[in-house]
């Protein structure tokens, strides 16, 4: 049994407002982000995948991966895609205090803004696992942060389905305004390469363009 849901319910952004699920629905922009990178193989094909299509994403970087990948984070910035905090390892919100959970968002951003001091100007956050106490959300919000979550999932981290299934996870739910979620890691690297291409082929001949966050 699956324990996440690939399309958002609407329910879930009126009860968190505070959080973005997703951007309005009147133009056909769709809004790709990608979580836990930089990883060497996977962010490259991705960048060089977006460039096929003129697309701009999001990409949520875990510092110590960024801090170990620098080539590949300075790419990312220098291709003019927007760079997200996603905690310095990975840290799971639930499991840990609010105080070291926001040492941990910050950590990430000193090594990130060492790499690249525009990173810290539109301060967008992720939660790894999408999981967060309100202590430590209220407490990121108050330091500026804007959380940033999604309405379209591809489950491309799961290893119980399938690249097509993961695929149509994105062409089935999607719709204008949607924040999508891959993952730019090699766990997930088998499914974004079949799934990604064709994603981006699909929604620009229907006349989308392809935004960045911030």
């Amino acid at each position: 049994m699956k324990l996440y849901l690939t399309k958002t319910p609407r329910i879930i952004p009126y009860l968190f407002k505070k959080y973005t699920w997703r951007f309005g629905n009147q133009k056909k922009e769709i809004y790709l982000t990608f979580d836990d990178g930089p990883t060497p193989e996977v962010t490259n094909f991705v960048l060089d995948e977006l460039q096929k299509f003129e697309a701009k994403a999001t990409f949520f970087c875990i510092g110590k991966n960024a801090v170990n990948h620098p080539e590949i984070f300075k790419r990312i910035i220098a291709e003019d895609h927007s760079i997200g905090n996603h905690t310095q390892n990975h840290l799971k919100g639930l499991k840990n205090s609010c105080k070291k959970y926001i040492e941990n968002v910050l950590m990430a951003e000193k090594n990130m803004q060492e790499l690249d001091s525009s990173v810290n100007q539109n301060k967008l956050f992720r939660p790894p696992y999408g999981k967060i106490k309100k202590s430590q959300a209220d407490k990121l919000i108050s330091l500026g942060y804007q959380h940033i979550m999604w309405d379209v999932l591809s489950a491309d981290f799961d290893a119980k389905i399938n690249e097509e299934q993961c695929l149509q996870n994105v062409l089935k739910n999607t719709e204008n305004g949607s924040i999508i979620v891959f993952h730019d890691s090699e766990k997930a690297a088998q499914k974004v390469y079949y799934a990604l291409p064709k994603v981006l082929e699909h929604f620009s001949q229907l006349g989308y363009t392809f935004k960045k966050i911030g």
